[in-house]
């Protein structure tokens, strides 16, 4: 077991010991609180070019198998851990933890000090770093290299993880609703919980157009969440502007909420350290309902909060609020069918508070296909 550092581009460096593959890797440095679901993490296309660091101290006890993933691969730059499981105990297991980081090129960290890691990136915000495994590299070399990279800000990375082609998730039982899904980065359990609620969901290219969505006669458009900066997604505003334009139903949810909210003229801005966990407590407006949500993002949305906004859509309002930092976490359109949030109620791993919010998009395409 050789050395490994993660170096932040602040220059404050953290030693560790090698772990998964080694050599050297460069992302945004990010804390994720869940306390399971490491691997529905590690798998999530929305953590592309990131080093994700797990607050939990003790990761990989389940090991890896193939139900769990929600891509066909791992999409974390990388991975820092505290005390990694010495093995995997769990009927499902397919491999250990580091052995699938092996497997997949994933460069890792352990004996990491997350605690005081998180702590750092809590005060002085998620930033660029590198991690460099078995490699006999000066201190200013390695930071000299970090400072180097790309920022996430302006970054285009929906490109490197949307479907080349358009693929189906048959509906559970028959056939109720077609909805066209645009991916931005979908996880698998999405369509998953579509389906299983009497959808047809065809789940299409970031850069299909109006006229290829339209072609599917769908009852409704889903955005998914996904990695990188949305400001920079002009093309996929303006698709969503032109479904808007047809009152077809929407519902958008992480990346995709920051989306639909361009698309109505709002404005999103980048967090300091973002939401990252699913233990996250959001409020609904109007009820005082709290529900504990997924949540993994590093964008957020500018709305007003206490009054309606004006779009060319009709009104819209706020309906979800972040309780630890005030973040808008839900829009919707009161003339239009459209409506989004910025957490994930597909939830794998994590709660089910917001499942029901499934069930809202399929009360939205009923009143368009029944009246």
């Amino acid at each position: 077991m050789s050395g490994a550092y993660l170096v932040l581009e602040d220059g404050r460096i953290f030693e560790g010991r090698s772990w998964g593959a080694t050599g050297k890797v460069f992302g945004e440095a990010v804390f994720q609180t869940g306390m399971t679901g490491y691997q529905e993490t590690l798998t999530d296309p929305s953590y592309h070019k990131q080093i994700v660091i797990m607050t939990a101290p003790h990761v990989g006890n389940t090991g890896f198998n193939t139900a769990d993933n929600e891509s066909g691969r791992i999409w974390v730059a990388g991975f820092a851990v505290r005390n990694p499981s010495t093995r995997a105990s769990n009927w499902r297991s397919e491999n250990s933890l580091e052995a699938e980081l092996i497997s997949q090129q994933i460069v890792g960290i352990q004996r990491l000090d997350t605690r005081a890691l998180t702590r750092h990136l809590r005060d002085r915000g998620a930033m660029r770093t590198g991690i460099f495994s078995g490699l006999d590299l000066s201190r200013e070399e390695m930071l000299d290299e970090v400072r180097k990279v790309e920022t996430m800000s302006g970054a285009f990375l929906v490109k490197d993880v949307s479907t080349p082609i358009t693929y189906t998730v048959d509906a559970v039982g028959n056939a109720r609703f077609v909805v066209a899904a645009l991916d931005l980065g979908i996880k698998a359990a999405t369509p998953r919980a579509l389906s299983q609620r009497g959808v047809q969901v065809h789940v299409m290219p970031f850069n299909s157009t109006i006229e290829e969505i339209c072609a599917l006669n769908p009852d409704g458009l889903f955005i998914s969440n996904g990695p990188g900066d949305p400001s920079v997604m002009s093309e996929t505003i303006e698709l969503v502007r032109q479904v808007l334009e047809r009152k077809i139903p929407i519902f958008g949810i992480c990346f995709g909420h920051q989306i639909l909210a361009r698309a109505l003229g709002l404005e999103t801005y980048k967090l300091p350290f973002g939401h990252r966990g699913i233990n996250q407590p959001v409020i609904e407006c109007k009820s005082g309902k709290v529900e504990v949500t997924s949540h993994n993002h590093g964008f957020a949305v500018t709305a007003p909060t206490e009054s309606y906004f004006s779009t060319v859509y009709g009104k819209g309002e706020v309906t979800h609020l972040s309780l630890n930092d005030g973040v808008v976490e839900g829009l919707q359109l009161m003339d239009t069918p459209a409506f989004s949030v910025q957490y994930h109620p597909e939830a794998a791993a994590g709660p089910h508070d917001a499942a029901y919010l499934f069930d809202r998009f399929i009360d939205l395409m009923s009143k368009r296909v029944f009246t």
